[in-house]
């Protein structure tokens, strides 16, 4: 029987990275480079906490979308 390492190995040749799809020289794509991020989760992440059901979504990602929902002029609906 084959090690599991090479079958997971030839799983993933087909998968492209993130950093291949997205054009890092994009303003968006900058700006989420340089926003020092762990301000943000230690400052606001008590704001949204989660005692029971679902886990708590990611500060990071609930700030990213407010930025874009304002930044954008975006409805919540064009958001979704």
């Amino acid at each position: 029987m084959g090690s599991k390492s090479a079958g997971s190995q030839s799983a993933h040749m087909f998968r492209q990275r993130l950093d291949e799809l997205v054009n890092l020289e994009h303003p968006l794509a900058w700006l989420a480079a340089h926003i020092d991020w762990s301000v943000s989760e230690r400052e606001w992440g008590g704001h949204f906490p989660s005692s029971r059901g679902r886990p708590a979504t990611s500060t990071r990602l609930i700030a990213g979308l407010l930025y874009l929902l304002h930044t954008f002029a975006l409805s919540d609906e064009d958001m979704i």
